[in-house]
């Protein structure tokens, strides 16, 4: 009889989705900006940039398919602590505040991850 893995982590799968979200925006030619970016009592998951175009990219995972696409767990709410968060961090990087800003939304959810370019 083969032992039992255990089930992984929230966190460590939370981890696993980011660093594939990371590499899906670097393979694009993106540059990475800063990962679990605190600011403004918020968090951002992942900011890169490509040329004067600047993501703020929040990533969400499920392990199952219940409960809906791992997308739809960005409500109005999150994403107006992302958008305050967003403004917290530029402020202190002034260097930045000329470039295009976007809110992407990375689900990973079956071994599947799809970009929400834009997502509000």
């Amino acid at each position: 009889m083969r032992p039992c893995k255990p089930p992984e982590s929230t966190r460590a799968v939370g981890a696993r989705a980011e660093r594939r979200a990371r590499l899906h925006y670097l393979v694009r030619g993106y540059r990475v900006i800063g990962t679990n970016v605190r600011a403004a009592a918020g968090e951002i998951d992942l900011i890169v940039r490509r040329g004067q175009v600047l993501v703020f990219c929040e990533v969400k995972t499920k392990l199952g398919d219940q409960f809906g696409d791992p997308a739809e767990m960005v409500d109005a709410e999150k994403q107006r602590r992302l958008r305050r968060t967003a403004r917290a961090w530029l402020a202190a990087n002034t260097e930045l505040a000329l470039c295009e800003v976007r809110f992407d939304v990375v689900a990973v959810r079956g071994g599947r991850l799809r970009r929400v370019p834009n997502a509000f």
